[in-house]
């Protein structure tokens, strides 16, 4: 696990056992919660993320990014470049770029996949939510989202009205995991569910077009 920097953001970045450049690997951008922030980058390299998922192996690369100001929505612009930054190294396999993200990382991991919804392969937001108008933008992309019936943080309503709004526009590839009497910390169930990732490394990027917003009249929707 390697401590790098891009532009003002710090990150963690994890290669697989028997990394080679000359090879392609899948993707991994992984957002912390609130509880990352800041400058001291072992809030990341600490993070359940990646105690939880050691016993995995996956062979993937991870960059892990750590937000320095109050959440992501303050640095959104550089988050977006330092996924494409990512996204460019010659060593990844641009067709599974996957992100997950936790509370705060949750919302930014919702927002940044309707963002960019053209370079993810699939998504995991965790006990997050989203804007449920512009989800039809992830009606073509993998998405299993978790959340904690009982989190009286981020509701698992917020889950659920994404999931439902990504099907009503007709999209079949997202699913909501509700782990019964869990709070606020539903990302141990999602880190520890080994069916999760064998489904997120087998997902790959849709080739279809992107839903484009019906909500561009500004006399009914402001």
């Amino acid at each position: 696990m390697e401590t790098q920097s891009f532009k003002r953001i710090q990150y963690v970045i994890k290669y697989p056992e028997y990394f080679s450049e000359s090879e392609k690997y899948p993707l991994i951008v992984f957002l912390h919660g609130a509880g990352g922030r800041g400058t001291d980058i072992s809030c990341v390299k600490n993070n359940p993320f990646f105690i939880e998922t050691e016993k995995f192996k996956f062979n993937a690369v991870v960059f892990a990014p750590q937000c320095y100001a109050d959440s992501w929505f303050d640095i959104f612009e550089q988050l977006g470049d330092f996924v494409d930054f990512a996204i460019a190294q010659p060593y990844i396999d641009k067709d599974k770029v996957y992100l997950i993200g936790a509370s705060m990382g949750g919302y930014a991991t919702w927002q940044m996949a309707m963002t960019k919804p053209e370079v993810f392969a699939a998504v995991v937001p965790i006990c997050g939510g989203g804007m449920y108008w512009n989800a039809a933008r992830l009606k073509n992309m993998g998405v299993w989202a978790f959340h904690g019936s009982e989190d009286q943080v981020v509701f698992c309503e917020e889950s659920k009205k994404m999931i439902e709004a990504i099907h009503s526009a007709g999209g079949r590839r997202a699913k909501l995991t509700i782990c019964d009497g869990v709070g606020h910390y539903s990302w141990r169930n999602a880190y520890n569910c080994r069916e999760l990732f064998d489904w997120l490394f087998s997902q790959k990027r849709s080739a279809e077009e992107i839903e484009e917003s019906k909500y561009n009249n500004s006399e009914q929707f402001g």
